[in-house]
């Protein structure tokens, strides 16, 4: 394999890796209501794609391996881009914590300043409490973390937050 093939496919292939990282970012940004930052990931996310696109429809009769690293670089890029998501700083998300050492789990997260909402259920064996925490993305494992310090058996969740509603009036 000559060395422009390999070169041209590497190119390809980190291409790939970045339009597709940048849609799922993009992706996030709308659903997280960053207008902006949707249309900057998706320019630069379009702007990517029709470059590789363009150099692989123009030598996909003689090179084939253009089109194999163009697919590789777009699997490669979804996994990148769900990788990078995790570490995106915007977005809320709510940690439903479900113990059997409420009480202590409910004033350590206090105390670390977290607002926490705790009710009182019954589980498979017998009493629990379950904890919501609305948090930033970037702090949500760390209230796993702790979660976890206190009650290693504890159960949890994290979702994201689409939408949420304050009873603190706007700024």
């Amino acid at each position: 394999m000559p060395w422009d093939m390999i070169v041209g496919c590497i190119v390809i292939i980190l291409a790939r890796i970045g339009d597709v990282s940048l849609g799922t970012m993009r992706t996030v940004a709308v659903v997280s209501g960053h207008r902006g930052l949707a249309w900057l990931f998706g320019l630069l996310e379009m702007t990517i794609w029709v470059f590789a696109v363009s150099a692989v429809i123009s030598h996909i009769r003689t090179e084939p391996t253009y089109g194999l690293a163009f697919a590789f670089g777009a699997a490669t890029g979804n996994y990148v881009g769900v990788t990078l998501q995790r570490w995106l700083p915007f977005g809320e998300q709510v940690v439903r914590i479900f113990t059997r050492e409420g009480a202590v789990l409910f004033e350590r997260l206090r105390a670390d300043g977290y607002g926490v909402t705790k009710f009182t259920g019954e589980g498979r064996d017998g009493p629990v409490t379950m904890l919501f925490v609305q948090a930033r993305r970037a702090r949500a494992r760390h209230i796993a973390r702790i979660a976890r310090e206190v009650d290693p058996r504890c159960f949890y969740t994290i979702d994201d937050i689409r939408a949420a509603n304050s009873a603190e009036p706007a700024a």
